[in-house]
């Protein structure tokens, strides 16, 4: 059995990242995923007669090098695909109730949308199309 997830969809913040005491980056960020809201079977629409879609937000984990290139060319609202695995956690909190959490370990992301330019980049390329529809 394997443990994999894809995920399409926008970040939600720009990266952060931290570097433990052994040396090993971490990146998060979180990644907001929408699908059409069914009701009966049929796609909610409102009244512009537009699909109404429901979000839901994914908290997403990057290590050293794959971590390092999201923090440096990602940013909120940039379109990316995620593959990895789902992590589940749980924990004690400071009254002694088990909590749970879950994210996604990132093994690879593709940019979807073009990456911010950063201090090295041309300032010159900018032919790109960002409107990449989902």
């Amino acid at each position: 059995m394997q443990n994999i997830v894809i995920l399409a969809g926008n970040l939600g913040l720009d990266p952060e990242s931290r570097t433990t005491q052994g040396g090993t980056r971490i990146t998060h960020f979180t990644l907001a995923t929408s699908r059409p809201r069914y009701k009966d079977g049929k796609v909610v629409r409102d009244e512009k007669g537009r699909r109404v879609n429901d979000t839901e937000w994914h908290r997403i984990t990057a290590f050293n090098g794959l971590g390092k290139t999201i923090q440096q060319y990602c940013e909120v609202g940039m379109k990316v695909l995620v593959r990895g695995r789902i992590h589940y956690t749980k924990w004690k909190d400071q009254q002694g109730v088990d909590r749970y959490g879950c994210e996604i370990i990132a093994e690879t992301v593709d940019f979807l949308s073009r990456a911010k330019q950063t201090e090295n980049d041309d300032a010159g390329q900018s032919d790109y199309d960002d409107d990449i529809p989902f």
